[in-house]
């Protein structure tokens, strides 16, 4: 596939780049998915101002303008999942049913968010003054700057695209260079749905470049991003020069508490699933099994046992259950964790390179035991399928351990205790907790997102979306 074929979208047209990205299957390294044009900072430029011409327009259109266009955009997504899961699988190397699990709720994102649209109502209030009325009612921010991560190339760039799109903001798309294809797939489904030229704009490229233009430019009047915490920082510091306003998810430390009374099997699933699924690439996963000492042999043993059984292999083959690491960067990064925890003194089971039918970036799970909490490998995030246990006294030590850590996206506990149950979910600091369930999942009408590092800004998806995506007006009125 050449670059002819997927070029960048701006005002409307589709626009070849000043280079062409090579998309590279992790699992089949001799596997070029396609080639995907890069834009220059000119072409940036070009997107920010072709999104702010027709922001006047857009931002007052007929509210069912929006949800017809929004719900066209879902209905085909969830239509085609089969199809673009497979992309997705091929392209970043989650298995095929994560990959087509993550389209449809791709889909669902946008079918939600074009209801909300005609959930547009405002309030009505006296005045502390005679025969004055207020109202206060909420406008689209502007043009939004959308930059997203590889982990997720459909389902982060559609939890913000929909909520943008639904509220009456303009969007400069810029996803990550590692997953263009399923960003320009979602794009080009979303330059048929009848939206004015300027309203979506697809600009791939490098951060140093496009993702740059977009932190410099005035025109651009918020910016969501999710990627790492660094990234987050720079662009804070960016956008306060600007004055504009930012809405950052930045990873987590995710801790996973499993007390004496869990229910073994459960335990061993939520950190099965959370530390290990779609490759430990998820910023809700379980790197820390925080567990109490009652229960810590016998949950250590099984789920080695379970580790060992996972099947490790290519995304697109049957039963494969954890796919490659992304590439050859992150793997690296994951082998290198691998020597700080043994050189920390912990214990390493799994972890090993793995050999495939096709070459890929193959690495078996990896479970440290041995550890404690002050370790590199229980402070910083390593993206991978490797998780780390801490053993702890009782239910008091495990809250104080889950919660020393500079994150806070993502919590859990495993417990058949109500009342360590409902302590939990009020004194884990994290913005999202679970009982008896893995760390990773969300659903889409609900919040998401984090405190500490993990996260800045108001809170992504549901209705809690419209923070972020409108700003209020009020107004006041002496008939």
């Amino acid at each position: 596939m050449s670059d002819k074929r997927h070029r960048n979208f701006i005002a409307g047209e589709w626009v070849a780049g000043a280079d062409v990205n090579q998309d590279i299957n992790p699992s089949n390294l001799g596997d070029t998915v396609g080639g995907y044009a890069q834009d220059s900072v000119e072409q940036a430029e070009a997107a920010i101002a072709a999104a702010r011409a027709a922001f006047p327009a857009w931002s007052r259109s007929l509210h069912e303008e929006r949800q017809a266009a929004l719900d066209q955009i879902g209905e085909e997504i969830i239509a085609r999942r089969d199809e673009l899961g497979r992309l997705l699988a091929r392209e970043e190397g989650k298995t095929l049913a994560e990959g087509i699990g993550e389209v449809h709720r791709s889909g669902q994102f946008f079918r939600y968010f074009a209801q909300e649209t005609l959930r547009q109502i405002g309030d009505l209030a006296d005045s502390v003054r005679p025969g004055v009325e207020v109202t206060v009612r909420r406008e689209p921010v502007g043009v939004v700057a959308i930059i997203t991560p590889w982990n997720f190339p459909t389902a982060i760039p559609a939890w913000k695209i929909a909520p943008a799109l639904a509220f009456g903001n303009c969007v400069v798309f810029k996803p990550a260079g590692l997953v263009p294809a399923s960003a320009w797939a979602l794009a080009e489904i979303i330059s048929r749905a009848g939206l004015p030229e300027g309203v979506f704009n697809l600009v791939m490229g490098g951060g140093a470049t496009v993702g740059e233009a977009l932190l410099d430019s005035p025109a651009i009047d918020a910016i969501t991003f999710t990627g790492s915490v660094e990234t987050g920082a720079h662009i804070a510091r960016k956008a306060a020069e600007n004055l504009v306003r930012i809405q950052l998810e930045m990873g987590g430390k995710n801790p996973l508490v499993v007390l004496d009374d869990a229910d073994l099997e459960i335990a061993v699933e939520c950190a099965m699933n959370g530390a290990f699924f779609a490759t430990g690439q998820r910023c809700t996963a379980s790197s820390r099994l925080v567990v109490t000492a009652g229960i810590h042999d016998r949950f250590v043993a099984a789920l080695l046992e379970r580790m060992r059984a996972l099947k490790v292999d290519d995304a697109l083959k049957p039963g494969t259950q954890m796919g490659p690491v992304v590439d050859h960067n992150q793997l690296c990064s994951n082998l290198d964790y691998l020597g700080i925890g043994t050189g920390e003194g912990a214990k390493l089971s799994g972890g090993e390179r793995l050999k495939r039918d096709t070459e890929g970036h193959y690495m078996a799970p990896a479970l440290f035991t041995e550890t404690d909490n002050t370790m590199r490998i229980n402070r910083e995030e390593i993206f991978g399928p490797i998780a780390a246990v801490i053993r702890v006294r009782d239910y008091e030590e495990a809250l104080a351990v889950a919660n020393d850590t500079r994150f806070g996206l993502s919590s859990g506990i495993v417990t058949n205790s109500l009342k360590y149950a409902a302590d939990f979910r009020r004194n884990s600091e994290a913005g999202l907790v679970t009982v008896n369930l893995p760390t990773a999942g969300t659903d889409y009408h609900v919040p998401f997102g984090g405190r500490k590092a993990s996260s800045f800004g108001p809170r992504e998806q549901g209705q809690y979306a419209r923070e972020f995506y409108t700003t209020t007006k009020t107004a006041y009125t002496r008939p």
